[in-house]
């Protein structure tokens, strides 16, 4: 193979990859090529991993990627290969976890590491500029210093990546000793979690801690779940606050990121599907839970913004959109004072002023982003009027702007948590439209990310490719669970059992419990992380055992409860002793200490609809299985009559059939 190497990421379906196209650094993408490559010419690589949204990623971009001298010193150096962590969130793991085991700090985006070409990182860091500042060195100064060391000094790399390979190797959690007693679970893990999360609460904006401060949905649903009001009332303070602030778009609906403040005013702009399906689901079950009209508000603008500008002609959902637009973070969302005034009429103005703030000083660069906090005086019905077509006018007239750049490859486990928010507030709203969104999306990924034989991670353009992650599957799985209470469909029942069967077949760690983040025949890297942990998306290994006790019950399926149950018991040390970052795994623990109740309903289908539209508030998972339905599983084969019948289980237990819609409700009562 020569020495001389080509940008090659022109053909890469993945459009941050090819945001870097034309960069005169010879990108390579991580593919077998790339490997081969350094090891034949005995060159380090230099590995950059980053995402199309990413702003500091843009902003290493343009000074030393898009530089002709700084592109020769690297490609003179290394075998440069970029990576999408959306598209490879394997590699992403387990690169962040060498970083901060190398460097003592924790990562972040852009990662940019330093690896032997047997794949192993020997240093590294996040952001570097191009000339020194920030006290960090140049990155051309860094290039040159590494490749140095590298030729100077092979015996000490070779010595530290062999104790980095053992440390990555290491389970992050211990092992039960085989033959060993398993401990009987409590709920002590999930009251030590919520004692934890108030103790850290924010109790005047809401949220954990200070700035710069994350929504943390897994924590925020912890905590609405728990019967005492203290919890109740941090989660509810917490969603309250985001809604006012500027994370939340005021104007067209949507959470960016995260807030650089603690009063969630200011935001990281980036829009993530991630962080709005997962939002959703959480506000429509705060709304069922309150009827807050400000939770309602923000379920409906949330799918009208979903709908407009992150959905796919083929029905999928985009990945992100940009923070920056015309080079500049926020610019499209900001606003002068003039500008807000040119565009309103004398009673918009003066109902706007207050509500968001225009009578203070600017908090954005001079401008405003807009926000609903602090205390506006109460607005009258007339004056609402005012407000909605102040914001109506401010929204069209936003539209004209220069848009942010959007991420259009849709991402199987992104689209999953969307379907997921979508149909949990489809039920709980009553909305058959939501509904239908969710489920073209599932049909989606059905049609588009299914191939040989199994479900596959990316698709653009046409396109499916890369082996879907553990997150794909139970995210997925979890997401067709709320579609069936929702709809029962053959379809979306199928899927789910394939997708639950893949997980044991493919991913489970029969020896330890849990299940590895790759399948069992994915290539093999330095390290297979089988995590517990929540990051910004819950832990897989979590709702794959939320998923399968839930299936499992439904079914009357032993085989996905005794997974569950061994992926607790994995885990069990772990949550005895720690209780943070571990709500979505906490949630399973939950499930198997309280099966959870499922309520299935059969007769004639008008009947079987009016039944479940009455009880789309209620705490139990419902199921409607109309008159006329065949080839249901047996634990689902309830028989037929000419008026409704619904079946409450929980576990093992099941009540007598029940024909009267006020005794179905004084039931859930005390499930």
């Amino acid at each position: 193979m020569s020495d001389s190497l080509t940008n090659r990421l022109g053909s890469e379906t993945s459009p941050y990859l090819r945001q870097h196209a034309a960069n005169p650094v010879a990108w390579q993408p991580w593919d077998d090529a790339a490997l081969a490559a350094a090891r034949e010419q005995s060159k380090p690589i230099l590995l950059s991993i980053g995402y199309s949204a990413c702003h500091w990623c843009h902003v290493m971009a343009h000074e030393s990627f898009e530089d002709a001298d700084v592109a020769a010193v690297m490609n003179r150096h290394f075998v440069n290969i970029k990576v999408d962590r959306e598209e490879r969130p394997d590699l992403d793991q387990i690169y962040q976890s060498a970083h901060q085991m190398l460097t003592g700090r924790a990562g972040g985006w852009p990662l940019t590491l330093f690896l032997t070409p047997d794949g192993t990182p020997f240093f590294g860091g996040t952001y570097f500029p191009k000339t020194a500042r920030y006290g960090l060195g140049g990155f051309p100064d860094i290039c040159d210093k590494v490749a140095t060391a590298y030729r100077e000094r092979r015996g000490d790399i070779e010595t530290q990546n062999e104790s980095l390979r053992q440390a990555l190797a290491t389970p992050a959690v211990p092992v039960m000793p085989s033959g060993g007693a398993a401990e009987e679970f409590t709920a002590a893990p999930v009251t030590a979690a919520g004692k934890m999360l108030l103790g850290s609460l924010d109790r005047r904006y809401g949220g954990f801690g200070g700035a710069p401060k994350f929504p943390h949905p897994t924590d925020l649903a912890l905590l609405l779940r728990q019967g005492d009001a203290e919890s109740r009332d941090a989660a509810l303070l917490t969603l309250t606050r985001m809604a006012e602030g500027g994370i939340y778009d005021q104007i067209g609906g949507g959470f960016c990121r995260y807030s650089v403040d603690e009063r969630w005013e200011i935001p990281h702009f980036e829009k993530m599907l991630y962080d709005n399906g997962q939002l959703l689901g959480l506000y429509a079950d705060a709304w069922a839970l309150t009827r807050e009209p400000l939770f309602a508000n923000v379920v409906e603008e949330t799918v009208a913004w979903l709908k407009r500008e992150m959905r796919s002609v083929e029905g999928g959902f985009y990945s992100s959109l940009d923070a920056d637009s015309e080079g500049e973070e926020g610019r499209f969302y900001v606003w002068t004072r003039e500008q807000v005034q040119a565009l309103l009429s004398s009673e918009e103005w003066r109902v706007a002023v207050p509500v968001f703030g225009l009578d203070g000083h600017a908090n954005f660069e001079g401008a405003w982003h807009l926000t609903r906090s602090g205390s506006p005086p109460p607005i009258s019905a007339a004056d609402h009027t005012f407000l909605d077509a102040a914001r109506s006018k401010l929204f069209m007239a936003r539209e004209q702007r220069v848009r942010p750049g959007r991420d259009d490859k849709l991402l199987t486990s992104w689209n999953a948590l969307a379907i997921e928010g979508l149909a949990r507030a489809a039920r709980r709203f009553d909305r058959p439209d939501w509904l239908r969104l969710a489920q073209n999306a599932a049909d989606f990924l059905r049609r588009n990310l299914v191939g040989e034989g199994r479900l596959l991670a990316t698709w653009k353009d046409g396109h499916a490719h890369l082996n879907a992650y553990l997150d794909d599957h139970a995210y997925l799985l979890a997401a067709l669970l709320e579609l069936l209470a929702g709809e029962f469909r053959h379809e979306d029942l199928a899927f789910a059992r394939r997708l639950a069967d893949d997980l044991l077949a493919h991913f489970e760690d029969r020896e330890a419990g849990g299940f590895f983040f790759t399948r069992h025949d994915h290539e093999t890297l330095i390290a297979r992380p089988k995590s517990p942990f929540d990051n910004a998306t819950p832990a897989g290994n979590g709702v794959a055992a939320c998923a399968l006790l839930e299936f499992g019950h439904l079914l009357g399926e032993p085989s996905y409860l005794e997974a569950a149950q061994r992926t607790l018991t994995a885990f069990w040390p772990l949550l005895r002793r720690q209780s943070s970052g571990l709500a979505a795994l906490l949630r399973g623990l939950e499930l198997a200490l309280a099966p959870p109740p499922i309520c299935i309903l059969r007769g004639p289908a008008d009947a079987v609809a009016d039944w479940q539209r009455r009880l789309t508030g209620a705490p139990v998972r419902t199921l409607a299985l109309p008159n006329g339905l065949t080839n249901l599983p047996p634990a689902l084969a309830k028989p037929e009559s000419d008026h409704v019948n619904a079946w409450v289980c929980q576990g093992v237990t099941c009540h007598a059939p029940i024909a009267d819609f006020e005794e179905l409700t004084s039931v859930f009562k005390r499930v």
